[in-house]
């Protein structure tokens, strides 16, 4: 398939008016890719969301199976696209060949679960209170409420996961599922790689009769024309995986807006682990293997790769910091998604390298080349840590700082101290769990997920994950952005109150044409209303 290097808007091809444009790169060498992209222009986008305005009216009333059909539909059409999309996205992320193939399939697999769940209608949480007529002192009306489509969603592709978190990636899927339209801000480190998704979302399109503007992807290389999108009135909602900057920049911009609209932004987080005497004791070559797997996998970039460790001073740690240098020591460079992540990699690198009381202990043995990263593991003890904010901060990349702490009481106020995480590990034995009860209970309010034994890279898609934390890991704790449960970032509850049978929503109607569970009378049934 011959990429043209355009926005795609509704049913059509944007025509380059002579804006900004840009060329896509390799990211192990820096060559240009062809063709040359061209940027949205603001009136391009603002095209955009006004033609995902009007198909809103038409999207929300469709009935679910064709909705869950069309979901399928995408899944079929990325398929479809074979080993082109693969290749194209190698060349632009460097992202080897078997990563990306099993990216595919976890992208598909999330567009078919969202599919599966529109099915099933459950989601909805359909509840029925019925009336009381002759209830003293007063009646009680008739009530029924659901969850509903907010509107037309923009979502933001982000540069670390080119498919699942991309142009049809999880906001997307979940946006489509709960009756949205989406606009797909395409991110410049893999434009072709959008471009050849998008199409495959517009046959989608068409192969199921959806209104034209139902999805729309606009390429560009300036931050101008995502925050001209969050702006829009039409948008609705925003969806983004990125940095705290980037996150924080739409957050802002959504909050000033005349009408404020919800940003769920997944900014990253630095996970932090904590290795227990115990454990250590036990298992610490073990424990220093997974961490090093786990920080240098992807090339460390990965939102959950582990950044920070703390421990308790002693020679079973010194043992542990020791065999973790060795193995970075061991483990080759790897090219990163693009050459402005390994710049901002090698400037956050040197300055916790200069900071008094820290010391680079491991690094890969091998030169790294251009675009390259190599693996680093840093010491530091914890008065260091705690006052200094830079280490508290994400290096996105191979990377982790392992910090030496004298006590209990040094590992529980630097669990205090830490920021909202994603995700927090702790390695430990039942014997360290009963001496540490109160870490657990420190870190619990500060993550969306906590982990023993094992590491927090590899999310699991399924009902139970929750992918999401306090800020600045996102912006909305209560939310997640991997498992089903993400359907609802984009939906909103809606009562009808003493409204005929005939002009409720299906789910709410008396008899359960749908066979859900519902909330009636306090009940959770299926049965009849």
């Amino acid at each position: 398939m011959e990429l043209h290097g355009k926005s795609i808007i509704g049913s059509k091809t944007a025509i380059s008016d002579g804006s900004r444009s840009f060329y896509a790169v390799t990211a192990a060498t820096g060559e240009k890719l062809s063709p040359l992209f061209h940027e949205a222009t603001t009136a391009e986008a603002d095209e955009a969301l006004s033609l995902a305005e009007v198909a809103f009216r038409e999207y929300q009333r469709q009935p679910a199976d064709k909705v869950a059909a069309f979901l399928d539909q995408i899944g079929d059409e990325i398929m479809r696209l074979g080993d082109e999309l693969i290749q194209r996205a190698n060349a632009e992320t460097a992202l080897p060949e078997t990563r990306l193939i099993g990216e595919r399939t976890r992208t598909v697999g999330q567009l078919r679960m969202f599919a599966e769940l529109v099915r099933e209608g459950s989601w909805v949480e359909a509840s029925i209170d019925r009336a009381l007529p002759d209830r003293k002192p007063l009646p009680k009306p008739d009530l029924r409420r659901m969850l509903i489509p907010l509107g037309p969603v923009v979502v933001f592709g982000a540069s670390n996961f080119p498919f699942a978190y991309s142009v049809a990636g999880g906001d997307t899927a979940s946006a489509l599922a709960a009756g949205n339209p989406v606009v797909v801000k395409g991110h410049p480190a893999h434009p072709g790689t959008s471009e050849l998704v998008a199409r495959a979302v517009r046959a989608a399109v068409e192969a199921t009769s959806m209104p034209a503007g139902v999805f729309s992807m606009l390429q560009g290389a300036s931050n101008q024309i995502g925050l001209h999108m969050v702006r829009h009135p039409a948008t609705k909602a925003v969806g983004f995986t990125g940095s705290l900057n980037g996150g924080r920049a739409l957050f802002d911009a959504a909050a000033a807006r005349p009408e404020p609209i919800p940003v769920y932004a997944e900014m990253g987080s630095t996970n932090p682990i904590f290795v227990l005497p115990g454990a250590i004791k036990k298992n610490g070559n073990s424990i220093a293997e997974g961490l090093i797997q786990s920080v240098t996998l992807g090339v460390g970039q990965f939102c959950t790769n582990p950044g920070l460790v703390f421990g308790r001073q002693d020679e079973n740690w010194k043992l542990f910091v020791e065999r973790a240098a060795q193995l970075a020591n061991g483990t080759a460079p790897g090219t990163m998604l693009h050459q402005g992540i390994a710049s901002r990699f090698q400037e956050g690198a040197g300055i916790l390298e200069a900071i008094p009381g820290v010391s680079l202990a491991g690094k890969s043995s091998v030169a790294a080349g251009k675009g390259c990263a190599p693996a680093l593991v840093f010491t530091t003890d914890a008065k260091t840590f705690q006052e200094r904010n830079a280490l508290r901060e994400e290096l996105f990349g191979p990377a982790t700082v392992l910090v030496n702490c004298g006590s209990i009481q040094e590992l529980e106020e630097i669990a205090r101290t830490l920021p909202g995480q994603l995700t927090a590990t702790i390695h430990g034995t039942e014997e360290d769990l009963l001496q540490y009860e109160n870490l657990v209970a420190i870190l619990r309010p500060k993550v969306g997920r906590l982990i023993f034994n094992q590491f927090p890279t590899g999310v699991e898609v399924c009902p139970s994950m929750q992918h999401g934390g306090p800020y600045p890991a996102s912006t909305d704790s209560r939310t997640t952005s991997v498992g089903p449960a993400a359907i609802k970032r984009f939906a909103r509850p809606v009562c009808f109150q003493n409204f005929p049978d005939a002009a409720l929503p299906v789910e709410l109607r008396n008899k359960n044409l749908r066979n859900i569970w519902r909330l009636i009378d306090n009940q959770l049934t299926r049965s009849d209303g």
